[in-house]
């Protein structure tokens, strides 16, 4: 096994074991660590030396994606579309800890591009949120609770549950007191007032959204990536032959 293989799988089990145990405390109590972003950009900028003294850098170029990443990261938290401060700091360990292409022999992965490692792990585990509006409708199909557009974004939640449960409500009361849709997060703070308007109506359940723990598709986008590759670049190319 070649010195770049093994550094690939080395890059590969630090990214499963520290992105798993980030999945599970998001997923648990939905806050990482900063400690495991620190080991995880660490342990990656001792690797990069190491692979500079050794075998040095097949394409320096993909260096300049780690800097990138960096501020990509930060407006992303910035603007809201990553929600949390720990996903942001995820992502920039990434491109210090796989800022090159992997090589997993000529085999994996399947599909590469020309756009920089770590911005294809984000952009797999993007991808990967497109299949939650369908597993959502099939849920409520299967609940017989088919309001639209509720029904692809949320699902119906006794108001006491969701008081105790990581999810934002979907329904919200404008100004004359109705019932409005509303799809976007809202301060923790103002979330339990929300659900006691609406149990003031008298609603014992109520439309809610999940606040789902990005940590989890960010492993499965990872391990997909050296896998499969850059999934978009696959389907774009398969739809639009070059």
């Amino acid at each position: 096994m070649s010195i770049e293989s093994t550094l690939t799988i080395v890059r590969l089990i630090i990214g499963v074991c520290i992105l798993s145990i980030g999945s599970y405390t998001d997923f648990k109590t939905r806050t990482a660590s900063d400690k495991l972003w620190f080991l995880m950009g660490g342990i990656g900028l001792l690797i990069l030396v190491g692979q500079y003294f050794s075998i040095g850098f097949e394409i320096p170029t993909y260096l300049i994606g780690i800097p990138l990443m960096f501020g990509v990261a930060y407006l992303l938290f910035r603007v809201g579309i990553i929600f949390g401060g720990a996903d942001a700091k995820a992502l920039m360990s990434l491109s210090i800890l796989v800022p090159f292409w992997p090589k997993l022999g000529n085999a994996f992965p399947i599909h590469t591009s020309i756009l920089p490692f770590p911005w294809v792990v984000f952009s797999n585990s993007i991808f990967l949120f497109l299949f939650i509006p369908l597993i959502l409708l099939v849920i409520n199909a299967f609940k017989k609770n088919l309001e639209f557009p509720y029904c692809l974004v949320g699902y119906k939640m006794s108001i006491g549950r969701a008081k105790r449960s990581f999810v934002w409500p979907l329904e919200r009361l404008n100004g004359e007191g109705k019932r409005s849709f509303i799809w976007n997060p809202m301060n923790d703070d103002k979330i339990e007032e929300e659900f006691d308007k609406l149990g003031k109506l008298g609603r014992r359940e109520v439309w809610v959204t999940p606040k789902i723990p990005f940590m989890v598709p960010l492993l499965i986008g990872f391990i997909l990536s050296f896998i499969v590759g850059d999934i978009l670049y696959f389907i774009v190319s398969s739809l639009i032959p070059v």
